[in-house]
């Protein structure tokens, strides 16, 4: 029986159109007919990030409780979450729709390689939700978790289909290197990438940390071509960290074995003025997605710059394009319900929205 679904949310705005080695919006292609007796073609084009949420009985796609990779701060159902509406919404684009997820097409598909998430906690946000997706729909495969490169890189891998998923932390992807003056962040240094080019798909994230100052920032001197200084305006110090990452990408990934993709800026919810409840500054209480339309925040100078530098890059890198359809989901996220007690509006639950950035993941590794 097909699963009931609801109309949510729409988001408006015309589909925009990049280059074949670009970035944004991973785009489908699908064949339909155009006359009846099937002699003519016509190809449709869908972007898979312009449309709503749905509700939808069938989910979610697992059940997190099952799920032994989960971290304590994104179990919400175990730290007493009442309500489980937020499990039940699925993304739908405007013209098409996206796969199925199938976790052993995904495994047959990446039989051998090594798929690597780089960056920060929400890159283990999204690390989590696939491996937990993962097994899932193979529960009963040889499945290992081990620490690879000097016990610093964990990893699950399936025995049974030679594929390991791996989370390599790094807030910046640039260098910071402890040194007699302090903690420097080298904004044209990336020495990781010397690990980074060994794996097969590499899944790169950074930004929530770069406005970060005070105690919370974990540097105490940046550095631009030699020189030295205590700061920088930080969405220059952004895109010059990018700029150094696409340079790397060029000049050191292996095009014919490795496979390149950017996850896009993960927003959060402490400014209730972003879906009209002004005065509200958390994502507490909040059991619903935001039927839009998004107000732009700061996030949009973030994003352009993300992909200002990715449309740069002569070497095919993909974008996926989650902050639009992301900051919907106010909902989504472990508020009070998590390991620490605090109220966290940026991360996410899982189950939860990190599945759906893999929905989207899986819709580009097996086009």
């Amino acid at each position: 029986m097909e699963a009931s679904t609801t109309s949510f949310s729409s988001l408006m705005g015309s589909s925009r159109t990049r280059t074949l080695i670009a970035f944004s919006f991973v785009t489908f292609s699908f064949l339909c007919l155009a006359i009846a007796d099937g002699s003519a073609t016509q190809q449709e084009s869908c972007d898979m990030y312009q449309g709503n949420w749905v509700y939808d009985t069938s989910y979610p796609l697992y059940n997190s409780s099952a799920c032994p990779f989960i971290h304590n701060d994104f179990n919400c159902l175990k730290y007493g979450r009442p309500d489980h509406l937020y499990l039940k919404y699925r993304w739908q684009p405007i013209n098409c729709q996206l796969p199925r997820f199938d976790a052993e097409q995904l495994l047959k598909t990446l039989k051998g390689k090594k798929l690597v998430f780089i960056g920060d906690s929400i890159s283990l946000n999204q690390w989590q939700s696939l491996v937990c997706m993962l097994h899932a729909a193979v529960p009963t495969s040889r499945i290992i978790k081990q620490h690879l490169y000097n016990h610093s890189i964990p990893a699950v891998t399936f025995k049974d289909y030679n594929v390991s998923v791996l989370l390599f932390h790094t807030l910046y992807l640039v260098d910071v290197d402890e040194e007699t003056i302090g903690r420097v962040l080298k904004l044209n240094s990336i020495t990781h990438g010397d690990v980074w080019k060994n794996f097969d798909v590499l899944i790169f994230n950074t930004w929530h940390w770069w406005h970060r100052k005070g105690q919370k920032q974990q540097w105490q001197y940046v550095e631009v071509d030699g020189k030295i200084s205590k700061d920088m305006d930080r969405m220059t110090a952004f895109r010059m960290a990018l700029t150094t990452w696409a340079k790397w990408v060029d000049s050191d990934v292996d095009a014919n074995r490795t496979q390149v993709i950017f996850q896009g800026i993960s927003p959060s919810h402490y400014n209730g003025a972003g879906w009209n409840e002004p005065g509200v500054r958390n994502c507490s209480r909040q059991m619903t997605p935001f039927t839009g339309p998004v107000h732009p925040t700061g996030l949009t100078h973030a994003v352009d710059v993300v992909k200002d530098v990715i449309s740069s890059i002569k070497k095919p890198v993909y974008l996926l394009d989650i902050t639009t359809l992301s900051q919907l989901r106010k909902d989504a996220h472990p508020s009070s319900y998590n390991a620490l007690n605090g109220m966290d509006c940026t991360h996410w639950c899982v189950a939860g929205l990190p599945d759906t950035w893999n929905l989207l993941l899986y819709a580009t590794l097996i086009k």
